[in-house]
Protein backbone atom coordinates (compact mmCIF):
# COMPACT_ATOMS: atom_id res chain seq x y z
CA UNK A 1 0.00 0.00 0.00
CA UNK A 2 2.89 2.35 0.79
CA UNK A 3 4.38 1.64 -2.61
CA UNK A 4 1.08 2.40 -4.31
CA UNK A 5 0.95 5.77 -2.57
CA UNK A 6 4.45 6.66 -3.77
CA UNK A 7 6.01 6.63 -0.31
CA UNK A 8 9.80 6.32 -0.08
CA UNK A 9 10.98 3.72 2.37
CA UNK A 10 14.16 4.35 4.40
CA UNK A 11 16.13 1.69 2.46
CA UNK A 12 15.40 3.50 -0.79
CA UNK A 13 17.36 6.59 0.29
CA UNK A 14 20.08 7.64 -2.12
CA UNK A 15 23.47 6.10 -1.37
CA UNK A 16 26.12 8.56 -0.14
CA UNK A 17 28.64 9.82 -2.70
CA UNK A 18 32.13 8.38 -3.03
CA UNK A 19 34.60 11.09 -2.06
CA UNK A 20 38.10 11.46 -3.51
CA UNK A 21 40.58 14.34 -3.46
CA UNK A 22 42.85 16.02 -6.00
CA UNK A 23 45.41 18.69 -5.10
CA UNK A 24 47.77 20.89 -7.07
CA UNK A 25 49.41 24.32 -6.72
CA UNK A 26 47.48 27.31 -8.07
CA UNK A 27 48.28 31.02 -8.12
CA UNK A 28 51.91 30.69 -7.01
CA UNK A 29 55.13 32.25 -8.33
CA UNK A 30 56.52 28.82 -9.26
CA UNK A 31 54.90 25.94 -11.17
CA UNK A 32 51.08 25.97 -11.19
CA UNK A 33 48.83 23.10 -12.21
CA UNK A 34 45.23 24.39 -12.13
CA UNK A 35 44.26 22.02 -14.94
CA UNK A 36 44.64 18.98 -12.73
CA UNK A 37 41.84 19.71 -10.20
CA UNK A 38 39.77 21.14 -13.06
CA UNK A 39 40.19 17.89 -15.04
CA UNK A 40 39.26 15.91 -11.93
CA UNK A 41 36.00 17.86 -11.61
CA UNK A 42 35.22 17.35 -15.31
CA UNK A 43 35.85 13.61 -14.97
CA UNK A 44 33.43 13.47 -12.03
CA UNK A 45 30.75 15.32 -14.01
CA UNK A 46 31.19 12.80 -16.82
CA UNK A 47 30.98 9.80 -14.47
CA UNK A 48 27.94 11.19 -12.66
CA UNK A 49 26.28 12.03 -15.96
CA UNK A 50 26.82 8.42 -17.02
CA UNK A 51 25.18 6.78 -14.03
CA UNK A 52 27.88 7.22 -11.41
CA UNK A 53 29.72 4.35 -9.72
CA UNK A 54 27.17 1.58 -9.21
CA UNK A 55 24.62 4.41 -9.03
CA UNK A 56 26.62 6.38 -6.45
CA UNK A 57 27.92 9.85 -7.28
CA UNK A 58 31.63 10.59 -7.43
CA UNK A 59 32.46 13.62 -5.28
CA UNK A 60 35.81 15.32 -6.01
CA UNK A 61 37.22 17.60 -3.30
CA UNK A 62 40.12 19.82 -4.42
CA UNK A 63 42.89 21.47 -2.43
CA UNK A 64 45.39 24.20 -3.35
CA UNK A 65 48.81 22.79 -2.44
CA UNK A 66 50.42 26.24 -3.05
CA UNK A 67 53.90 24.76 -3.66
CA UNK A 68 54.25 24.70 0.12
CA UNK A 69 55.28 21.79 2.35
CA UNK A 70 52.94 22.79 5.19
CA UNK A 71 49.99 23.21 2.85
CA UNK A 72 50.74 19.85 1.19
CA UNK A 73 50.47 18.20 4.60
CA UNK A 74 47.22 20.07 5.30
CA UNK A 75 45.75 18.84 2.01
CA UNK A 76 46.60 15.28 3.05
CA UNK A 77 45.00 15.82 6.46
CA UNK A 78 41.91 17.24 4.79
CA UNK A 79 41.65 14.09 2.67
CA UNK A 80 41.32 12.15 5.92
CA UNK A 81 38.76 14.61 7.29
CA UNK A 82 36.68 14.30 4.11
CA UNK A 83 36.88 10.48 4.37
CA UNK A 84 38.38 10.30 0.88
CA UNK A 85 38.80 6.77 -0.48
CA UNK A 86 41.81 7.97 -2.53
CA UNK A 87 43.87 10.97 -3.56
CA UNK A 88 44.02 10.96 -7.36
CA UNK A 89 45.88 12.77 -10.14
CA UNK A 90 47.66 15.28 -7.92
CA UNK A 91 50.84 17.38 -8.09
CA UNK A 92 53.26 18.22 -5.30
CA UNK A 93 57.03 18.35 -4.90
CA UNK A 94 56.66 17.75 -1.13
CA UNK A 95 56.28 14.00 -0.95
CA UNK A 96 57.77 13.86 2.52
CA UNK A 97 55.00 16.13 3.76
CA UNK A 98 51.96 14.43 2.28
CA UNK A 99 52.80 10.72 2.09
CA UNK A 100 53.07 10.14 5.85
CA UNK A 101 49.60 11.56 6.68
CA UNK A 102 48.10 9.47 3.88
CA UNK A 103 49.82 6.33 5.13
CA UNK A 104 48.57 6.95 8.69
CA UNK A 105 45.03 7.38 7.34
CA UNK A 106 45.36 4.37 5.00
CA UNK A 107 44.49 6.46 1.92
CA UNK A 108 45.96 5.37 -1.44
CA UNK A 109 47.69 7.93 -3.69
CA UNK A 110 46.78 7.09 -7.30
CA UNK A 111 48.41 8.66 -10.33
CA UNK A 112 50.43 11.44 -8.76
CA UNK A 113 52.42 13.55 -11.18
CA UNK A 114 55.62 11.73 -10.27
CA UNK A 115 57.83 14.52 -8.97
CA UNK A 116 59.12 12.96 -5.77
CA UNK A 117 60.90 9.84 -4.67
CA UNK A 118 58.25 9.21 -1.99
CA UNK A 119 55.67 8.61 -4.72
CA UNK A 120 57.80 5.72 -5.90
CA UNK A 121 58.71 4.01 -2.65
CA UNK A 122 55.55 4.26 -0.50
CA UNK A 123 53.37 1.11 -0.53
CA UNK A 124 50.35 3.45 -0.49
CA UNK A 125 51.33 5.05 -3.82
CA UNK A 126 50.21 3.76 -7.22
CA UNK A 127 52.01 5.76 -9.94
CA UNK A 128 50.75 5.59 -13.52
CA UNK A 129 54.01 6.76 -15.12
CA UNK A 130 57.73 6.56 -14.40
CA UNK A 131 57.80 10.08 -12.99
CA UNK A 132 60.75 12.42 -13.29
CA UNK A 133 63.00 9.36 -13.10
CA UNK A 134 61.80 7.92 -16.42
CA UNK A 135 61.69 11.35 -18.07
CA UNK A 136 65.24 12.31 -17.15
CA UNK A 137 66.73 8.90 -17.91
CA UNK A 138 64.82 8.89 -21.20
CA UNK A 139 65.95 12.41 -21.99
CA UNK A 140 69.54 11.34 -21.38
CA UNK A 141 69.14 8.39 -23.74
CA UNK A 142 67.51 10.61 -26.36
CA UNK A 143 70.30 13.21 -26.17
CA UNK A 144 73.12 10.65 -26.06
CA UNK A 145 72.43 9.76 -29.68
CA UNK A 146 73.23 13.33 -30.76
CA UNK A 147 75.11 15.16 -28.04
CA UNK A 148 78.72 14.79 -26.95
CA UNK A 149 78.28 17.43 -24.25
CA UNK A 150 75.11 18.18 -22.27
CA UNK A 151 74.14 20.79 -19.68
CA UNK A 152 71.09 20.36 -17.45
CA UNK A 153 69.30 23.42 -16.04
CA UNK A 154 67.08 22.33 -13.15
CA UNK A 155 65.43 23.67 -9.98
CA UNK A 156 67.60 24.30 -6.95
CA UNK A 157 65.24 22.26 -4.76
CA UNK A 158 65.21 18.89 -3.01
CA UNK A 159 63.22 17.39 -5.89
CA UNK A 160 65.59 19.01 -8.37
CA UNK A 161 68.63 17.52 -6.67
CA UNK A 162 67.67 14.06 -7.95
CA UNK A 163 67.56 15.08 -11.61
CA UNK A 164 71.27 15.24 -12.58
CA UNK A 165 72.00 11.66 -11.52
CA UNK A 166 68.96 10.43 -13.44
CA UNK A 167 69.91 12.29 -16.62
CA UNK A 168 73.48 11.03 -16.25
CA UNK A 169 72.18 7.45 -16.04
CA UNK A 170 70.63 7.87 -19.49
CA UNK A 171 73.72 9.58 -20.88
CA UNK A 172 75.96 6.86 -19.47
CA UNK A 173 73.82 4.19 -21.16
CA UNK A 174 74.56 6.01 -24.43
CA UNK A 175 78.29 6.15 -23.54
CA UNK A 176 78.35 9.87 -22.87
CA UNK A 177 79.91 11.85 -20.02
CA UNK A 178 77.89 13.31 -17.15
CA UNK A 179 76.00 16.55 -17.80
CA UNK A 180 77.10 19.97 -16.56
CA UNK A 181 74.71 20.68 -13.66
CA UNK A 182 73.21 24.19 -13.55
CA UNK A 183 71.03 25.01 -10.54
CA UNK A 184 68.35 27.66 -10.97
CA UNK A 185 65.79 29.33 -8.65
CA UNK A 186 62.22 28.19 -9.23
CA UNK A 187 60.69 31.66 -9.31
CA UNK A 188 63.26 33.82 -11.13
CA UNK A 189 62.22 36.40 -13.72
CA UNK A 190 65.50 36.14 -15.61
CA UNK A 191 67.87 33.22 -16.18
CA UNK A 192 70.68 34.90 -18.13
CA UNK A 193 73.29 33.77 -15.60
CA UNK A 194 72.15 30.15 -15.82
CA UNK A 195 71.93 30.31 -19.62
CA UNK A 196 75.52 31.56 -19.80
CA UNK A 197 76.68 28.81 -17.44
CA UNK A 198 74.91 26.15 -19.50
CA UNK A 199 76.45 27.37 -22.76
CA UNK A 200 79.93 27.54 -21.29
CA UNK A 201 79.42 24.11 -19.75
CA UNK A 202 78.95 22.53 -23.20
CA UNK A 203 81.86 24.41 -24.76
CA UNK A 204 79.85 27.09 -26.57
CA UNK A 205 82.43 29.81 -25.99
CA UNK A 206 81.84 33.17 -27.68
CA UNK A 207 85.39 33.07 -29.07
CA UNK A 208 84.21 30.32 -31.44
CA UNK A 209 81.79 32.70 -33.15
CA UNK A 210 78.14 33.54 -32.64
CA UNK A 211 74.82 32.13 -33.73
CA UNK A 212 74.25 35.30 -35.78
CA UNK A 213 77.45 34.53 -37.69
CA UNK A 214 76.30 30.98 -38.36
CA UNK A 215 78.52 29.32 -35.77
CA UNK A 216 77.06 26.10 -34.36
CA UNK A 217 78.17 23.19 -32.19
CA UNK A 218 76.17 20.17 -33.34
CA UNK A 219 77.47 17.99 -30.52
CA UNK A 220 76.48 20.36 -27.73
CA UNK A 221 73.04 20.35 -26.10
CA UNK A 222 71.27 22.20 -23.28
CA UNK A 223 68.26 20.59 -21.63
CA UNK A 224 66.00 22.36 -19.12
CA UNK A 225 63.52 20.95 -16.60
CA UNK A 226 62.08 23.97 -14.79
CA UNK A 227 58.35 23.35 -15.02
CA UNK A 228 56.39 26.53 -15.71
CA UNK A 229 59.61 28.58 -15.61
CA UNK A 230 61.13 26.74 -18.57
CA UNK A 231 59.63 29.31 -20.93
CA UNK A 232 61.26 32.10 -18.94
CA UNK A 233 64.59 30.25 -19.10
CA UNK A 234 64.43 29.72 -22.86
CA UNK A 235 63.57 33.41 -23.33
CA UNK A 236 66.75 34.32 -21.44
CA UNK A 237 68.64 31.59 -23.27
CA UNK A 238 67.60 32.96 -26.67
CA UNK A 239 69.08 36.35 -25.84
CA UNK A 240 72.31 34.94 -24.41
CA UNK A 241 72.61 32.48 -27.30
CA UNK A 242 73.04 35.36 -29.78
CA UNK A 243 76.60 35.91 -28.52
CA UNK A 244 77.54 32.21 -28.52
CA UNK A 245 77.61 29.37 -31.07
CA UNK A 246 74.19 27.77 -31.60
CA UNK A 247 73.52 24.56 -29.68
CA UNK A 248 70.60 22.13 -29.67
CA UNK A 249 68.01 22.57 -26.91
CA UNK A 250 65.86 19.95 -25.24
CA UNK A 251 63.51 19.42 -22.32
CA UNK A 252 60.99 17.06 -20.77
CA UNK A 253 57.23 17.19 -21.19
CA UNK A 254 55.70 19.36 -18.51
CA UNK A 255 58.51 21.83 -18.97
CA UNK A 256 57.98 22.14 -22.73
CA UNK A 257 54.35 21.82 -23.76
CA UNK A 258 52.33 22.78 -26.81
CA UNK A 259 50.94 25.90 -25.15
CA UNK A 260 54.50 27.17 -24.60
CA UNK A 261 55.39 26.57 -28.24
CA UNK A 262 52.22 28.40 -29.31
CA UNK A 263 52.90 31.36 -27.03
CA UNK A 264 56.46 31.75 -28.30
CA UNK A 265 55.63 31.91 -31.98
CA UNK A 266 54.36 28.52 -33.13
CA UNK A 267 56.22 27.59 -36.31
CA UNK A 268 58.61 30.52 -35.84
CA UNK A 269 59.16 29.75 -32.14
CA UNK A 270 62.77 29.61 -30.90
CA UNK A 271 61.74 26.20 -29.57
CA UNK A 272 61.51 24.84 -33.13
CA UNK A 273 63.61 21.67 -33.29
CA UNK A 274 63.58 21.15 -29.51
CA UNK A 275 63.72 17.55 -28.37
CA UNK A 276 61.25 16.56 -25.66
CA UNK A 277 60.83 13.35 -23.68
CA UNK A 278 57.33 12.52 -22.43
CA UNK A 279 55.39 9.75 -20.72
CA UNK A 280 52.49 9.47 -23.09
CA UNK A 281 51.64 9.62 -26.81
CA UNK A 282 52.02 12.96 -28.61
CA UNK A 283 49.12 15.44 -28.21
CA UNK A 284 47.76 14.74 -31.71
CA UNK A 285 47.46 10.99 -31.10
CA UNK A 286 43.86 9.74 -31.49
CA UNK A 287 44.12 7.79 -28.24
CA UNK A 288 43.49 11.10 -26.45
CA UNK A 289 40.11 11.55 -28.18
CA UNK A 290 37.99 10.12 -25.31
CA UNK A 291 39.58 12.59 -22.88
CA UNK A 292 39.13 15.48 -25.31
CA UNK A 293 35.46 14.56 -25.77
CA UNK A 294 34.90 14.63 -22.00
CA UNK A 295 36.62 18.03 -21.77
CA UNK A 296 34.58 19.50 -24.64
CA UNK A 297 31.32 18.16 -23.19
CA UNK A 298 31.79 18.72 -19.47
CA UNK A 299 34.36 21.56 -19.31
CA UNK A 300 34.06 23.31 -22.67
CA UNK A 301 34.37 26.80 -21.12
CA UNK A 302 37.08 25.98 -18.55
CA UNK A 303 40.29 27.48 -19.91
CA UNK A 304 42.30 25.99 -17.03
CA UNK A 305 42.23 22.62 -18.78
CA UNK A 306 44.80 22.13 -21.54
CA UNK A 307 44.37 18.65 -23.08
CA UNK A 308 47.99 18.76 -24.25
CA UNK A 309 49.35 19.32 -20.74
CA UNK A 310 50.87 16.23 -19.07
CA UNK A 311 49.28 17.25 -15.76
CA UNK A 312 45.81 17.09 -17.32
CA UNK A 313 46.75 13.84 -19.05
CA UNK A 314 48.07 12.25 -15.87
CA UNK A 315 44.89 13.23 -14.02
CA UNK A 316 42.79 11.61 -16.74
CA UNK A 317 44.78 8.39 -16.47
CA UNK A 318 44.73 8.47 -12.65
CA UNK A 319 40.94 8.79 -12.65
CA UNK A 320 40.68 6.05 -15.28
CA UNK A 321 42.45 3.79 -12.79
CA UNK A 322 40.16 4.93 -9.97
CA UNK A 323 36.97 4.33 -11.96
CA UNK A 324 38.15 0.87 -13.02
CA UNK A 325 38.91 -0.11 -9.43
CA UNK A 326 35.67 1.31 -8.02
CA UNK A 327 33.59 -0.50 -10.62
CA UNK A 328 35.28 -3.77 -9.62
CA UNK A 329 34.12 -3.37 -6.00
CA UNK A 330 30.70 -3.88 -4.48
CA UNK A 331 28.67 -0.69 -4.21
CA UNK A 332 28.29 -1.15 -0.45
CA UNK A 333 31.95 -1.97 0.18
CA UNK A 334 33.92 0.98 -1.20
CA UNK A 335 36.53 2.47 1.11
CA UNK A 336 40.18 3.46 1.13
CA UNK A 337 40.96 -0.04 2.42
CA UNK A 338 39.08 -1.91 -0.31
CA UNK A 339 40.51 0.33 -3.05
CA UNK A 340 44.01 -0.33 -1.75
CA UNK A 341 43.40 -4.06 -1.42
CA UNK A 342 42.13 -4.32 -4.99
CA UNK A 343 45.22 -2.55 -6.31
CA UNK A 344 47.57 -4.63 -4.17
CA UNK A 345 45.88 -7.81 -5.39
CA UNK A 346 46.84 -6.94 -8.98
CA UNK A 347 43.71 -5.30 -10.41
CA UNK A 348 44.60 -4.60 -14.05
CA UNK A 349 43.66 -1.31 -15.73
CA UNK A 350 43.41 -0.75 -19.49
CA UNK A 351 44.05 2.95 -20.24
CA UNK A 352 43.16 2.74 -23.92
CA UNK A 353 46.77 2.50 -25.05
CA UNK A 354 47.91 5.68 -23.28
CA UNK A 355 50.09 3.46 -21.07
CA UNK A 356 50.73 -0.27 -20.89
CA UNK A 357 48.16 -2.20 -18.86
CA UNK A 358 48.72 -0.99 -15.29
CA UNK A 359 49.01 -3.40 -12.35
CA UNK A 360 50.59 -2.95 -8.92
CA UNK A 361 50.45 -6.52 -7.65
CA UNK A 362 53.35 -8.56 -6.37
CA UNK A 363 55.88 -8.95 -9.16
CA UNK A 364 54.57 -6.05 -11.28
CA UNK A 365 56.96 -3.40 -9.93
CA UNK A 366 60.41 -2.83 -11.40
CA UNK A 367 63.71 -3.16 -9.56
CA UNK A 368 64.80 0.48 -9.55
CA UNK A 369 66.79 1.75 -6.54
CA UNK A 370 64.72 4.32 -4.58
CA UNK A 371 61.84 3.93 -7.09
CA UNK A 372 60.45 0.53 -6.15
CA UNK A 373 56.81 1.41 -7.06
CA UNK A 374 57.43 2.05 -10.76
CA UNK A 375 55.33 -0.28 -12.92
CA UNK A 376 55.47 1.77 -16.13
CA UNK A 377 58.88 2.93 -17.35
CA UNK A 378 57.76 3.77 -20.90
CA UNK A 379 58.58 7.15 -22.45
CA UNK A 380 57.96 8.76 -25.82
CA UNK A 381 60.39 10.83 -27.88
CA UNK A 382 58.95 14.00 -29.37
CA UNK A 383 60.25 17.05 -31.22
CA UNK A 384 58.88 20.50 -32.03
CA UNK A 385 58.40 20.44 -35.79
CA UNK A 386 56.57 23.21 -37.71
CA UNK A 387 55.35 24.54 -34.37
CA UNK A 388 53.82 21.26 -33.18
CA UNK A 389 54.99 18.66 -30.70
CA UNK A 390 55.05 15.45 -32.72
CA UNK A 391 56.39 11.95 -32.20
CA UNK A 392 59.95 11.28 -33.32
CA UNK A 393 59.28 7.56 -33.54
CA UNK A 394 56.26 5.29 -33.25
CA UNK A 395 55.38 3.71 -29.96
CA UNK A 396 56.96 3.76 -26.54
CA UNK A 397 60.58 3.34 -25.47
CA UNK A 398 60.97 1.16 -22.36
CA UNK A 399 63.42 2.66 -19.86
CA UNK A 400 63.17 -0.23 -17.36
CA UNK A 401 66.61 -1.73 -17.96
CA UNK A 402 68.29 1.67 -18.06
CA UNK A 403 66.55 2.72 -14.84
CA UNK A 404 67.80 -0.42 -13.14
CA UNK A 405 71.32 0.88 -13.79
CA UNK A 406 70.54 3.99 -11.74
CA UNK A 407 72.75 4.20 -8.65
CA UNK A 408 71.87 7.18 -6.44
CA UNK A 409 74.69 8.87 -4.58
CA UNK A 410 74.78 8.47 -0.82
Amino acid sequence: MLTGCGAVLPNDAEDPPITVMTWAPEGTKATNMPGMPAMAKAFARWVNGSGGIHGRKLNVVTCNERNDAVQAARCAQRAQEEKAVAVVGSYSQYGRSFISPLEVAGIPYIGGYGLTQEEFDSPYSYPVNGGQAALLVGNGRQLASRCKRVALVRPDTIAGDELPQLLDTGLRAGRRDAAHDVRAPEDAGDYSKQATSALEGVGADSSLGTAAQGAALDGSCVTAALGNRTGTFFDSFRRVQEDHPKVRIASVLGSVRQSLVDSTGGGSSPLEGTYATGWYPAPDDPRWNPMKKVISTYAFDDNRIDPNDPGTQTTWIGYTVLRSVLMSLRADDISARTVRNALDDGHAVDTGGLTPTLRWGYGDTLHVPNYSRIVNADVTYQVVRNGRLVAVRKGFVDMAKTLEEYHPAD
